[in-house]
């Protein structure tokens, strides 16, 4: 078990995937957040039945969505 937490780790080190978006369209942010949380799955899906990779799924989605939506949101405001 911790064997496999720990494979499921060093997959999500380093990049995971790349998304861009229109950070004034919500729903080009709504598929940027869908695409990275697809991502996610697929780099540690095979250990998902680990109870620890398991409990970290939901957690790396939220960090990466917050992002999503800070960077749309200083985008944002970076053009107004």
């Amino acid at each position: 078990m911790l064997e496999d937490a720990s494979r499921a780790f060093e997959e999500l080190d380093g990049k995971i995937g790349e998304v861009s978006f229109d950070p004034n369209d919500a729903a080009s942010i709504d598929d940027a957040i869908r695409s990275m949380e697809i991502a996610i799955d697929q780099k540690i899906g095979a250990f998902k039945s680990n109870p620890m990779v398991a409990q970290l799924i939901p957690q790396m989605k939220a960090k990466y969505r917050d992002g999503i939506i800070a960077r749309a949101e200083i985008a944002r405001n970076n053009h107004s």
